[in-house]
């Protein structure tokens, strides 16, 4: 019985060309965001732990310092840029991968490979007022404390995304971004958290009127003043702090050890 032969014909595997494109946009704020850097001081504390403090330190020493906080809170940029604020590039990043879950055909992985946005930090445009509020601690029990951040009540910013074509198309990286700015957000107590609706955004025009008014007044200098000398963004905030601040001089206490 003849042996059949074994098929020699090889099978041509085709690669598509990628290339890269980029698609700039422009998005406002539908909600304040809360900007939510580490402090410095958090960060020395985790590579150099002080250790507890005596009796006698915590009765003669400032367990916050809200001035000190609200400015460490907020990621800021150089003297070339044309903003003072700034919000990681990675956190509109995440934001779209996020989004992809709740999307069908689209998985957060590959949008995590397929797009990234342009530059480490995006300025971002708009005044920063004080924000105190309630928090929960991360241990056992929760132990209620007060923190003190940067809120910026209307913002916005312009994004560079760079996608890889042909696997992502510019309609389809608006259309991440919009459901991103909508369920997702950016910032702390962001919708992606499940309890807030902070940090929420949309997709604008150029020349979207809110978009210029925020751009127009929300500039590096009016945010350098800010910072030096700011505002209460809400009753609570006002309270706490002028109470803290009669505090503070009653018990003539020094800065945070």
């Amino acid at each position: 019985m003849a042996k059949s032969k074994p098929n020699t014909t090889e099978t041509a595997t085709e690669i598509i060309l990628v290339e890269k494109g980029t698609i700039d946009l422009c998005v406002i704020g539908t909600s304040p965001i809360i900007l939510n850097r580490m402090s410095e001081k958090a960060k020395h504390e985790l590579l150099m732990p002080k250790g507890r403090k005596t009796a006698a330190e915590k009765a003669t020493s400032l367990k916050h310092d809200p001035m000190e906080e609200f400015r460490a809170s907020a990621y800021t940029l150089g003297a070339d840029a044309p903003t003072k604020l700034a919000i990681l590039a990675t956190s509109f990043k995440g934001a779209m991968a996020t989004a992809a879950l709740d999307l069908p055909g689209a998985k957060k992985a590959q949008i995590g490979r397929l797009t990234y946005v342009n530059g480490e930090k995006v300025p971002v445009y708009g005044v920063p007022k004080l924000f105190m509020s309630i928090v929960r601690s991360a241990d056992m029990n929760k132990t209620p404390d007060v923190r003190t951040r940067a809120i910026v009540p209307q913002w916005a910013c312009r994004l560079s995304v760079t996608y890889i074509k042909p696997l992502m198309r510019p309609a389809a990286v608006t259309n991440l971004l919009a459901a991103a700015g909508l369920s997702i957000g950016v910032g702390d107590w962001r919708p992606e958290k499940g309890k807030g609706n902070y940090g929420q955004f949309e997709i604008v025009a150029e020349t979207d009127a809110r978009f210029r008014a925020i751009i127009a007044s929300g500039g590096r200098d009016a945010q350098i003043a800010a910072l030096e000398s700011p505002g209460c963004y809400d009753d609570e905030t006002t309270e706490l702090l002028s109470w803290f601040e009669d505090e503070r001089s009653k018990r003539q206490l020094r800065g945070v050890a």
